[in-house]
């Protein structure tokens, strides 16, 4: 497997050293930013599997440099890792596209874990078929079948229903699936979506066990109660 790639974004320096100098003992290739301008221009250069960024960051603040991230697509993972903790910012920290958020101060083995975690992800984007509770969902055919009945679904309801799956029981982005979707996150795009995500709970209802849950301000979760 080629190495993975990290790009940290964080303006203090010892804090940079540290998670940088880890991450490589750690085998990742690692490339550093000190603000958001340098950190949107390694992006391009580098196109990484993972950004971790500080939020309070000089020129442009880590949200707003998330969010222009986000705008080229991919499936580069985000984390957050700020001092500012008060659940707003954890909530407006996922609004814009982040995957997962860490307070400072923070372990550095945990810091290590949490991008495990995210980097394993993109690895499960390559996944085309897969078992929800009682129904088989193959995202190559566009069919979800339960007891030998198959539904056929629209592109729409595919790729929905396909990024949901991939992250099964984790919390997907809003933005991040109006964005991959429908093209923008635009309002009616939003209410275009809670439509889709209705229909999919239609379709899931046979198998009582599956749920797919709001996280108000953040986005969908769908996952299998047992």
């Amino acid at each position: 497997m080629a190495q993975r790639r990290i790009l940290i974004v964080e303006d203090e320096a010892t804090i940079r050293r540290t998670v940088a100098d880890a991450l490589c003992i750690a085998g990742y290739s690692v490339t550093a930013a000190e603000d958001g301008e340098e950190g949107l221009r390694l992006f391009q250069q580098t196109n990484p599997h993972l950004v971790i960024a500080d939020i309070m960051l000089p020129r442009i603040d880590g949200f707003e440099m998330v969010k222009r991230m986000r705008r080229v697509g991919g499936t580069t993972q985000y984390l957050f890792l700020s001092a500012r903790c008060d659940a707003d910012d954890v909530v407006e920290g996922f609004r814009v596209g982040g995957n997962d958020y860490i307070r400072k101060p923070f372990a550095i083995q945990e810091l290590i874990a949490r991008a495990e975690a995210l980097l394993s992800r993109n690895e499960e984007q390559s996944a085309t078929t897969f078992t929800i509770g009682h129904y088989h969902f193959d995202s190559v055919a566009q069919h979800l079948s339960f007891d030998n009945n198959i539904r056929h679904l629209s592109a729409r309801e595919n790729a929905l229903l396909h990024a949901l799956a991939i992250n099964l029981n984790r919390v997907v982005n809003s933005n991040q699936l109006l964005t991959d979707i429908w093209g923008n996150n635009s309002y009616y795009n939003l209410r275009s979506m809670n439509v889709y995500i209705s229909k999919l709970r239609l379709y899931l209802a046979d198998d009582r066990r599956i749920e797919i849950s709001s996280v108000r301000g953040v986005g969908y979760c769908l996952r299998i109660n047992t």
